[in-house]
């Protein structure tokens, strides 16, 4: 039985949480595969991506209408899988079909299972390493009336890109991942220091369990901060997957359920937060379009002669998701712009314009080397969306009339091919002149 204040706390949370009205930036249809028995204990996450403006459609596990995937394109643009203890996903739920929708850059969220499924093998794919079945997160501090396997976890302000503001801490009933070295992974909430996951059976907090699980070896215990109980994926296209250690965390048992005495958990903004950055609602950016010519110039030209002074600029914009729509972003710190042949000739800095929202802008040199170059743009920061852009761009050598007509280091040389010119000219003077003497003297030699 809730107490009054409880109820009271619940009932801001959740008004601060339906209050905004969110957007996706790739659509609003969401899948929900979850067992009809259990879809009323995630009521409170549910209506809130309703009143988000989302279209949820719910489909139980062993069903498989409505189809996912039809002739090659997918009918959702978010897809929602929390039935971790389900044997059967149906036939069009695999891995490989999983994988197929990210290609078609549809979002997903997974609820891992504690027990062996076919979703462990999934998880593979992305370079997670689950424990063996049957290992969940444990933690016996902070000292709680609660079981061991649910925990609650502090979040750190910044400690993750997806989080983009202050959370109560969270609790959570599952099984962590072990990161590998895909650096598209992203760990959203890491789990606790002093928590491990082992196969033995652990009702207590005894240290005998603990040198038990040690002795296994290798995969016998996973523990410490190193391991991530909530992790996202990004994809090259844009698409994300979220992986989450346990259904729990979005139950409405553990969205009601006091962190602390009178402090109402966190889960409800957690879930929020990572349903909005996993379907696209924060930290999505996209490239407008890209300008490049001469510097004082206004034309892009066709191509550019070596030595050019050439300026370029990108204009960026932000998906706001409450008002939905795209609106210039110029945010970015870090940005960076590559002149490259193969390799980058020139590496600069391309920061934004001040007056002049969402635009970037620097100019360069274009090196002494003719051939087909690319301004290439390739930002990709963990939690945000990847800015890729390539344009072609050919660099010839002047043309026979670009040249100067005279070189200033080359006065040394002009000087030696008018001295050599000047001495000749004099040589050939004399030469000629003494000839001609020689040949007067003897006339007049013959004549006498």
């Amino acid at each position: 039985m809730f107490s009054l204040r409880r109820w009271c706390l619940l009932a801001l949370s959740l008004a601060g949480v339906l209050s905004v009205d969110a957007k996706s930036s790739t659509g609003d249809s969401v899948l929900v595969v979850v067992d009809p028995a259990q879809q009323d204990s995630y009521s409170i996450f549910f209506n809130g991506l309703k009143d988000q403006g989302y279209e949820l459609t719910f489909r139980s596990p062993k069903v498989e209408k409505p189809v996912i995937i039809e002739d090659n394109v997918s009918n959702f643009a978010h897809v929602i899988l929390l039935a971790p203890e389900a044997r059967n996903l149906g036939k069009d739920i695999t891995p490989q079909s999983i994988v197929e929708l990210l290609s078609l850059k549809t979002n997903v969220v997974v609820a891992l299972p504690t027990k062996q499924s076919p979703l462990h093998a999934l998880a593979a794919e992305f370079s997670l390493i689950l424990p063996p079945p049957g290992s969940p997160l444990i933690s016996y501090s902070p000292k709680r009336d609660t079981p061991s396997t649910l925990i609650p976890i502090s979040v750190e302000d910044h400690s993750s890109p997806v989080l983009t503001k202050h959370i109560r801490p969270v609790w959570f009933s599952g099984i962590p991942q072990a990161l590998g070295n895909n650096p598209l992974l992203i760990p959203i909430l890491r789990a606790p220091a002093e928590s491990f996951a082992s196969e033995v059976a652990v009702t207590s907090g005894s240290a005998e369990a603990l040198v038990d699980a040690a002795e296994k070896g290798g995969e016998g215990l996973w523990a410490g901060s190193s391991l991530s109980a909530v992790t996202g994926f990004q994809a090259t296209n844009g698409a994300r997957i979220t992986f989450v250690g346990g259904a729990e965390v979005f139950s409405d048992e553990l969205a009601q359920k006091e962190a602390e005495q009178y402090v109402q958990s966190g889960n409800i903004d957690f879930v929020k937060e990572v349903a909005a950055w996993t379907f696209q609602e924060n930290l999505v950016l996209r490239i407008e379009k890209v300008e490049h010519h001469l510097v004082n110039g206004t034309e892009p030209k066709e191509t550019y002669t070596i030595n050019d002074n050439v300026e370029f600029s990108t204009y960026i914009s932000k998906w706001n998701p409450a008002k939905g729509e795209w609106q210039p972003y110029s945010g970015l710190k870090d940005l960076q712009l590559e002149f490259t042949m193969l390799d980058p000739f020139v590496r600069t800095a391309l920061p934004p314009v001040k007056g002049a929202p969402g635009k970037y802008s620097t100019s360069f040199r274009v090196p002494d080397r003719h051939g087909v170059f690319k301004f290439v743009i390739n930002h990709k920061r963990k939690g945000w969306s990847f800015l890729e852009s390539s344009t072609t761009v050919p660099v010839v050598p002047p043309r026979h009339d670009g040249y100067p007509r005279f070189l200033s280091a080359a006065w040394p040389y002009y000087a030696g091919a008018i001295s050599t010119s000047v001495a000749f000219f004099l040589f050939s003077t004399i030469w000629l002149a003494g000839e001609a003497r020689d040949s007067k003297k003897g006339k007049a030699a013959k004549s006498e």
